[in-house]
């Protein structure tokens, strides 16, 4: 949306989903995990202040804003703080998803400090007639997930346009479209739903990409996708979409991607030691999660090289790491024996023929063997 044309916008809003606050990552080492684990309630505080300088005039926020129902104290409570230190009046809705479903005893219970503690401007979606209106030109349906997965198309139970109702009318469910794989087993959202239920635009939730569905439809259907991503292969996360409506109902809401998150998720394959030279040298790394895969032969001094430029990715006590987060698959990088014993001609006899023997048992032990011999070099190498 051009800045010419924002005046003839008649109303605009923030949708997001899929925040995940909670969500571990056991397969990291704890302190990368706590960082990342962390950002999911940093991007929050970003989706908030991008709604409040873009002015919308609400919040729709689609399902699994937690990653369980009952989350631990640091994630509703960092949430709320987000929400207590803004005096708003628009509106935000929080949709329970099928990771945080209303059930009973979940975060959204209205006994909760979390519920207790909501100023005014936020509301929960905890019934399935759920509706609230945005001045007198516009209404937001909404009906919550009541379980982890379920069959029930939640966008049907959104009540039919009514005659001469000329408002816009928004929809706001947590499901699977019906281009998904199997999306019948998890609240199903039928070709078509926004439409037919005389909706002018279906905010919902679920998937962590971007996607718009039905491009070509009179109302827009969108995922806005995790605003943070939660796994490698996510490749359009970190956004959330801002919509405009046209004062001119003949024309379709608008709908522009707004990026969000800080951290991106990266693999990368290195098959030469150059291509790991490379790899340090990008300095773009400090807010990446990579997996980075291993797969080369190298004599002892290469190797030896690239066992140093790992530790630069990684970091250390004495050294910021040049990665974020670094997950290395290094089954693959191998020392090529060959020639390994070289390193030892002005050494005693006795760990020259320690070496050998090494040599000689790496056919059977290679990775034991390897790590062995590299461990030899370095100490000759410190001493010389």
């Amino acid at each position: 949306m051009t800045a010419q044309e924002e005046p003839d916008v008649a109303l605009k809003l923030l949708h997001t989903a899929d925040w995940h606050l909670g969500l571990r990552f056991p397969a990291i080492a704890p302190d990368q995990e706590a960082r990342l684990t962390r950002a999911r309630l940093e991007v929050v505080s970003r989706i908030l202040d991008l709604a409040d300088n873009s002015n919308v005039d609400a919040v729709l926020c689609a399902g699994d804003l937690f990653n369980e129902p009952r989350p631990e104290e640091e994630w509703w409570k960092g949430l709320l703080a987000e929400f207590t230190r803004r005096s708003w009046t628009r509106p935000v809705i929080l949709l329970p998803g099928n990771h945080d479903p209303l059930i009973p005893g979940s975060i959204y219970a209205p006994t909760t400090p979390f519920r207790r503690g909501l100023p005014a401007y936020v509301h929960v979606v905890d019934r399935d007639d759920f509706a609230l209106e945005l001045g007198t030109a516009a209404v937001v349906y909404a009906t919550p997930c009541r379980s982890h997965a379920g069959q029930t198309g939640l966008a049907e139970s959104l009540p039919l346009r009514e005659p001469g109702d000329e408002r816009l009318r928004i929809g706001l469910v947590h499901g699977q479209t019906f281009d998904l794989k199997d999306h019948q087993t998890t609240f199903p959202i039928a070709r078509n739903a926004a439409v037919d239920r005389g909706l002018d635009y279906l905010a919902i939730g679920d998937t962590h990409s971007f996607r718009e569905v039905e491009p070509d439809a009179k109302a827009p259907t969108v995922y806005p996708g995790a605003p943070e991503a939660t796994k490698f292969g996510e490749t359009d996360a970190g956004q959330v979409a801002l919509v405009f409506f046209p004062r001119d109902r003949a024309r379709r809401a608008f709908v522009e991607r707004a990026p969000v998150a800080v951290w991106k998720w990266k693999e990368v394959s290195c098959c030469s030691l150059e291509e790991l030279r490379q790899l340090r040298a990008d300095g773009s790394l400090r807010k990446t999660v990579l997996r980075l895969t291993l797969d080369m032969r190298l004599p002892l001094h290469e190797y030896d090289e690239a066992v140093r430029i790992l530790a630069e990715l990684e970091g250390s006590l004495a050294a910021h790491p040049k990665v974020g987060v670094l997950i290395t698959e290094r089954d693959r990088l191998r020392l090529d024996v060959t020639d390994a014993s070289s390193f030892t001609k002005d050494l005693p006899g006795v760990l020259q023929s320690v070496v050998r023997r090494l040599e000689a048992k790496a056919l059977t032990e290679p990775e034991k063997t390897e790590r062995a011999i590299h461990h030899l070099y370095q100490l000759v190498q410190e001493n010389r």
